[in-house]
């Protein structure tokens, strides 16, 4: 059982922040909508919850690095 409430510390910038998976309407995470991709590019590097703004500028990485793996395949 998941406690309601628990003060994280992101592991990309070191701000504090409340995850709260008991009640994960009130997260700080709820309606960023991430794809399966986002997700497993994350994962791979981080193993603990983001705070929400370095959950947006990793899904804005993600997509960046997607833009130059299509404008790599251009270049060929």
């Amino acid at each position: 059982m998941y406690s309601k409430y628990e003060i994280k510390e992101c592991p990309r910038c070191g701000e504090k922040f409340e995850c709260k998976p008991g009640n994960i309407t009130q997260c700080q995470c709820y309606g960023l909508i991430l794809s399966n991709e986002e997700k497993t590019f994350i994962k791979e590097i981080y193993d603990d919850c983001l705070c929400a703004k370095c959950l947006i500028k990793m899904k804005n990485l993600y997509k960046e690095k997607k833009i130059l793996e299509y404008f790599n395949k251009l270049d060929r």
